[in-house]
């Protein structure tokens, strides 16, 4: 498992500072991070005293695209191949149906609200731009051709915040989970999981466990023999036996020093310095920070709840994290990009881990009394085309032009449908929401309207999204 609250296109931005060995080394990317200027910006304003219900979000990403047909957009009445084969069932909201495999979500659609009409504005056909524009709200990709992570890009949500908010409790204010969305490996993750034009500094922690391909067989493997499990404790997340915390401290203290004739006390950089080493003694030196990472203390009949696979693991991981104070969590679930054996792999792979793991969530949240102070998003690149492909088996390709979406709790009202596709599911009819929109109904119920700023490296002021948030829903 790697940890990184940074990146860069090397391979030793793959070794972060939280990791236990580089820290004790000293070997530390640190004064690399500072020399790359990265600029601190004060909040545009007070989180707590802003209008957002949610004092957290768990953002659930489909990684490769959900289906909108085989999830909450059935269109049993279409032609030929744009009908699932799937059938709808009523949930418990009159008049909302949603797919047969998704039993445990209908009995609780008076938690959420779905949106039939996202869309980019176009069809972006590939996965780099569909990721930029979910994960950070803007729609104009910045490099044609180059989908790769760089300072060029918008910053992701989780960085944005970053900037805005300061961690509770020793915590990070943003954490990733399981995996870097990459298309092949280290170094080629796509644009919008990092923190862009804003700077290292303001990276979120990636907790990334390895799994690395769109492909279903890498998606919901048995738990068991795994080497690295969501929910797990890894050695690499503990500080070596022989190093304390304090003497982790009096060596950072060091650094500091060294660092301190090149930056000196004032700067933005020596207080970045202050940041980092605050971070990792928080994050390394402190057991009640690093266990909120781990599973183990769950009842086994919550964890079955939730299901034994990567899905479950990393949705009760990142209930446990915001219960504990960690603002965002965005856990990636692989596997949507179903240009063949659609039909199937929906039904074996997909759907299944899906009902259960956000249902549990939902449940989970509520019986917790977090379910009012947790926004809870569903989203991905895009949706799939309306008919199906020729390939052999038949799958369903890339569609941007409308998907489903789904936000609970954290001020939304639930039991509601906002917008509406085609007959095909494959462009809006009625009150069609731009990216960007959802995007901005995840920072409203957050506390920042659509005229927020940061400050990127350059010290100028840049608006967090361009999109209105989407009133209705709350």
């Amino acid at each position: 498992m790697n940890l990184s609250p940074l990146h860069a296109a090397t391979p030793l931005a793959r070794r972060t500072f939280l990791q236990s060995g580089a820290l004790a080394g000293l070997g530390l990317t640190l004064p690399d991070m500072l020399a790359s200027r990265a600029a601190e910006a004060a909040p545009a304003r007070d989180p707590a005293g802003g209008f957002g219900a949610a004092k957290s979000c768990i953002l659930l990403y489909m990684l490769g695209g959900a289906p909108q047909q085989e999830t909450f957009d059935m269109k049993p009445e279409a032609p030929g191949t744009a009908r699932s084969l799937f059938k709808p069932i009523a949930t418990n909201v009159p008049g909302i149906e949603i797919c047969e495999l998704l039993p445990e979500l209908a009995r609780q659609a008076d938690r959420f609200s779905i949106i039939r009409s996202v869309h980019h504005g176009g069809n972006a056909l590939f996965h780099g731009a569909g990721v930029h524009y979910n994960l950070t709200g803007w729609a104009n990709f910045p490099r044609e051709g180059e989908p790769f992570m760089d300072r060029r890009d918008h910053p992701a949500i989780g960085a944005v915040l970053n900037q805005l908010r300061e961690g509770r409790g020793g915590l990070p204010v943003s954490v990733q989970m399981p995996m870097w969305i990459t298309q092949d490996g280290p170094g080629r993750e796509w644009a919008g999981q990092h923190a862009g034009f804003l700077g290292k500094v303001y990276d979120p922690l990636v907790m990334d466990y390895g799994y690395l391909k769109l492909n279903v067989d890498f998606n919901n493997l048995p738990a068991q023999g795994e080497a690295s499990l969501p929910g797990t404790l890894p050695s690499s997340f503990q500080l070596r036996e022989e190093i304390s915390r304090e003497r982790l401290g009096k060596r950072l203290d060091l650094q500091s020093r060294l660092e301190q004739p090149a930056f000196g006390d004032g700067t933005r950089l020596a207080r970045d310095w202050g940041r980092y080493r605050t971070q990792a003694l928080d994050v390394l030196g402190t057991r009640s920070t690093w266990k909120a990472f781990s599973i183990d203390d769950e009842p086994a009949s919550l964890r079955a709840r939730y299901g034994d696979d990567r899905l479950g693991r990393s949705c009760l991981t990142a209930r446990r994290l915001v219960e504990a104070g960690v603002t965002l969590v965005t856990v990636i679930f692989g596997g949507w990009d179903t240009h063949s054996s659609h039909l199937e792999h929906t039904r074996d792979w997909l759907l299944p881990p899906l009902n259960r793991a956000f249902a549990a969530l939902l449940d989970d949240l509520a019986d917790r009394g977090l379910l009012d102070s947790t926004l809870v998003a569903w989203t991905g690149e895009f949706g799939r085309t309306p008919l199906m492909n020729g390939n052999n088996p038949s799958g369903r390709d890339h569609w941007g032009r409308v998907y489903s979406t789904v936000l609970a709790g954290g001020g939304v009202r639930g039991g509601q449908v906002y917008g509406k596709s085609d007959n095909l599911a494959g462009d809006p009819k009625d009150s069609p929401v731009h990216v960007s929109d959802f995007v901005a109904t995840i920072y409203h119920a957050l506390g920042y309207d659509s005229d927020t700023e940061v400050v990127d490296l350059a010290g100028r002021r840049q608006r967090v999204v361009g999109g209105r948030p989407l009133q209705a829903l709350f």
